[in-house]
């Protein structure tokens, strides 16, 4: 079935996001670790509802220019992929100040461009802490959504993920982790590897490092077993039955 697409100005989204704006999110946001700089409070659905079904990258531009954290996300929401160039995402990397901005812009447009690849190599060795956060959330996009990048791809991630693990800025180290998760996820292949990364770094001398190790691991068991469940289920023996 065809998306239905629909055109709309960018005065009138930045009407109704000012219309819907709420002081008492804004403080709800606050306590998530959300910058509520040039923040309006509008809850994301309503974000997602108002950018359904458009696609303008002229105004996604605009939306970003406005510096208003709610179009910030609402950009990321109507660009065009295929319209994006690497000016344009050093620019907007640049101007990341909250984490959540930084994981809708690379999980909806960022991680869908020819150039996402790259970027993680490139912002995973940056400083600032919301563009080397980019590199692993979008680490973490491509392992969920580019269905035909192959695994080779994700293996040369896993040094990134490692020398970058015992990074302790709190929305560096849970990105690190997230990456490793989400490359553990994608294949069987690749759970082996990400449980040989975490396994090193378990080994570290940095508790930071050993976090991600401990946090990946975790989750990799845990997988692990419900999948033998399942199998065991699938199979009419339950796990733990007598034979």
């Amino acid at each position: 079935m065809a998306r239905i697409k629909r055109t709309v100005s960018y005065d009138e989204l930045m009407e109704e996001l000012r219309g819907l704006g709420r002081a008492e999110n804004v403080a709800g946001m606050a306590r998530y670790g959300i910058s509520v700089e040039k923040t309006l409070g509008v809850p994301m659905p309503e974000v997602r509802r108002m950018a359904k079904g458009v696609s303008d990258h002229g105004l996604a531009l605009r939306l970003w220019d406005s510096g208003i954290h709610e179009a910030r996300i609402m950009a990321s929401l109507v660009d065009v992929p295929a319209e994006v160039d690497e000016a344009q995402m050093e620019r907007w990397a640049s101007d990341f100040d909250s984490w959540d901005v930084c994981d809708q812009v690379c999980g909806n447009l960022f991680d869908r461009t020819p150039y996402a690849q790259r970027k993680v190599v490139e912002w995973s060795a940056r400083e600032e802490e919301f563009v080397k956060r980019a590199a692993f959330v979008l680490i973490a996009g491509l392992a969920l959504h580019a269905k035909k990048l192959p695994d080779d791809i994700f293996v040369g991630f896993l040094p990134l993920i490692a020398r970058e693990a015992g990074d302790p800025r709190n929305f560096v180290k849970k990105a690190v982790n997230w990456a490793l998760r989400g490359i553990g996820k994608r294949s069987e292949m690749l759970r082996v590897k990400a449980i040989e990364t975490a396994e090193g770094l378990r080994q570290s001398d940095s508790p930071t490092a050993r976090w991600v190790a401990a946090d990946a691991l975790r989750e990799f068991e845990t997988k692990s077993h419900a999948d033998t469940q399942r199998k065991a289920m699938k199979n009419g023996t339950p796990t733990g039955a007598k034979k």
